[in-house]
């Protein structure tokens, strides 16, 4: 292995040695803790720990970057004090996420480090966003992302990288190519030479470098980053490495043919790098051995203070009060000015209202800019806002939510525009994954609204007519809201953006253009989880959301005897379960009216809540009414014969018998 000083001081060079070789005692500790039963997992990166020591030594501390769960040096790097370290691998609350998750598995705005989930992909999308950011204040700063050569297959890394090429974002993207993917190695992996070349058909500069050889790293690095701060723009840097140790400790490396790794005993990043040291005069054994008692002592020491920590003891409030970031609503009342508009026309002034108020709000999607969406609800932002703010995305929903979450970790508000509800099943993992557990992993907010045009009616077929709240009101971490009228429309949108949690706002198509209201022309807010009481009456409790909360009414109309409660929930998640249950204390009868079909909907949940808390006052089962359990056909005949609007007086009626 040959190292090239080139014009690096002695004092940089001896500091790159200590880097290197702290994460590698670590790791040498952490085998021997394995053994014993002290650790209950481990995913070594011994063998590549110059990737990360040297890209980590490259970037200024004040530069995000964004490692995996083989970067050690990533963290010592940053100079993480080890007794923090060591109680988040024990699972104790003096690490960063209370024993929540394990291992690297982990953020902290402290040290600009952001951690990885197990699903690798969404980690690169991330990158793109708090990039996005740095662009979007001029800052000069790089972000650094790691990635393994198993997650380039997926498509969150294409789909980041054709993000970051369109936009020319400031990103490195970092693919440490240690030969294998848990046991699967390279040759079954991808069927191009180099990983390197996938960087060219999205017109990225790309480069292979040298993993093991720290001074290829660190100086290739460098030169890249003062070229991206002058020029913003993405590169992609394929470090050729090796995994010494299995996929964790528990896997072994029986899969590895013997000769390629003694090849790469050879090729040691630490082994190798202080031999050229002591060759070059630089490194002398008598201080290479008290460096190695220091950090040895320092481990040692640290370590003893982790083990000093308590365990965990779990309580229920503990858990449930870090599912969601602390929000106090900002109370903003209407104003008396109002004007009859449509609820297409209230989310349009919710949104401009807001992007006024918050000039950190950035808005994305599909055909958002110039076209205005495709229900023209953008139309005229970019002449307002600029196309930094309201920017076209590439079709790639995963990669999108995900850099939503990057422009909220770098300071900013970020709504994402699914051009219908049903094309969030391309963006769901980041959804239920990543927003939903970050404050509860790790205490980051997640501040992102996804909007969410729904429904049926329009004869729109199986892809663009869905209703699916029901995927995102099981998930914890989540808000989901779901107006019926366009004066809730405007106040509960301008919350959602307010609050840092991520919120699901859905918007049901058929209301767009059909519904009117006297909406204030300024700026008001509504809170979230309070549901609204439309009607009231002792005969029976109608809880309804969205379209089915105007059929509701027009039955109501048709039958102007029953004298209902009707509730209108507005927000499905949080639920307002105080108003469910004094109304149906009051009437004694249930039902319960959605559009989405009905196994696993909402429904059965509040129907089971309403059976559990109010089961002495019910004079009769609380029914529900909801659409077929089919997909959301096309035709008319087989759509109208589909939703639950043709069902509900009926069954309304027999409920009234009992």
């Amino acid at each position: 292995m040959i190292f090239y000083k080139q014009d690096l001081p002695e004092s940089k060079l001896l500091d790159l040695y200590k880097k290197i070789l702290k994460p590698r005692l670590i790791e040498e500790k952490m085998l021997i803790l394995i053994r014993q039963g002290k650790v209950s997992k481990w995913f070594s990166g011994i063998g590549q720990e110059a990737v990360s020591v040297g890209v980590t030594a490259a970037l200024e501390d004040f530069e995000y970057i964004l490692p995996m769960h083989r970067n050690l040096g990533v963290f010592t790097s940053r100079n993480i004090p080890l007794h923090r370290l060591f109680s988040q691998w024990q699972g104790k609350a003096g690490g960063f996420t209370k024993g929540r998750d394990r291992s690297f598995h982990f953020g902290t705005q402290k040290y600009n480090i952001i951690g990885m989930i197990s699903h690798l992909g969404p980690q690169l999308g991330i990158a793109d966003g708090i990039a996005l950011a740095d662009k979007l204040k001029n800052n000069k700063k790089v972000t650094a992302v790691f990635t393994g050569e198993g997650a380039t297959s997926e498509g969150d890394f294409h789909e980041a990288l054709n993000i970051a090429a369109v936009w020319q974002l400031p990103v490195m993207f970092i693919i440490e190519n240690n030969g294998y993917g848990l046991s699967t190695p390279t040759n079954e992996q991808y069927y191009c030479e180099n990983l390197a070349d996938k960087g060219i058909g999205y017109g990225i500069e790309s480069y292979i470098i040298d993993g093991n050889n720290i001074l290829e790293v660190y100086n290739k690095t460098v030169q890249l980053k003062k070229e991206m701060k002058e020029n913003p723009h993405p590169v992609l840097l394929e470090f050729k490495t090796f995994r010494m140790r299995g996929h964790e400790e528990a896997s072994g490396t029986k899969y590895v043919p013997e000769d390629l790794m003694k090849q790469w005993v050879t090729r040691d990043p630490v082994d190798n790098y202080r031999m050229f040291l002591l060759e070059e005069g630089i490194l002398t054994e008598e201080y290479d051995i008290a460096l190695r008692e220091e950090i040895k002592l320092e481990i040692d020491q640290n370590l003893a203070l982790a083990n000093l920590e308590p365990e965990i003891v779990p309580t229920y409030s503990g858990e449930l009060d870090d599912v969601y970031k602390p929000y106090e609503h900002e109370e903003v009342n209407a104003s008396e000015s109002s004007e009859n508009i449509r609820f297409i026309d209230a989310i349009s002034k919710g949104l401009k209202q807001s992007m006024e108020r918050h000039n950190n709000l950035v808005i994305m999607g599909q055909d958002i800019a110039e076209y205005g969406g495709a229900f023209k609800i953008t139309d005229g932002f970019v002449d307002l806002f600029g196309k930094e703010r309201v920017r076209n995305t590439p079709i790639c929903e995963s990669a999108v939510v995900s850099a939503a979450m990057g422009l909220s970790i770098n300071g900013y508000k970020a709504i994402v525009e699914m051009q219908f509800a049903d094309f969030v099943s391309t963006g769901f993992n980041p959804i239920v994954n990543l927003l939903a557990k970050t404050h509860y992993r790790w205490g980051e907010k997640a501040d992102v609204v996804v909007r969410m045009p729904c429904g049926g009616g329009t004869q729109a077929g199986p892809f663009h007519s869905q209703t699916n709240e029901a995927w995102f009101t099981k998930t914890p971490g989540l808000k989901v809201v779901y107006p019926a009228f366009p004066y809730d429309a405007k106040g509960l949108l301008n919350t959602s953006i307010n609050d840092p949690n991520p919120v699901l706002f859905f918007e049901h198509k058929q209301l767009y253009r059909s519904v009117y209201q006297d909406v204030p022309t300024d700026y008001y807010t509504i809170p979230l989880g309070k549901a609204a009481l439309l009607k009231e009456g002792n005969d029976v409790t109608i809880i309804s959301f969205g379209a089915p909360v105007h059929w509701a009414l027009e039955t109501l109309a048709k039958n102007p005897e029953i004298k209902a409660d009707l509730i209108d929930l507005r927000t499905l998640q949080p639920l307002d379960t105080e108003t469910i249950f004094a109304s149906v204390k009051k009437t004694g009868k249930a039902i319960i009216y959605q559009e989405d079909t009905l196994f696993g909907g909402i429904a059965s949940d509040i129907s089971a809540l309403i059976m559990e808390q109010c089961f002495e006052y019910l004079d009769a089962p609380v029914k529900r009414v909801a659409s077929l359990d089919s997909p959301i056909p096309f035709t008319k005949a087989l759509e109208d014969q589909f939703l639950a609007k043709n069902r509900f007086e009926e069954t309304l009626l027999e409920l009234l018998k009992y």
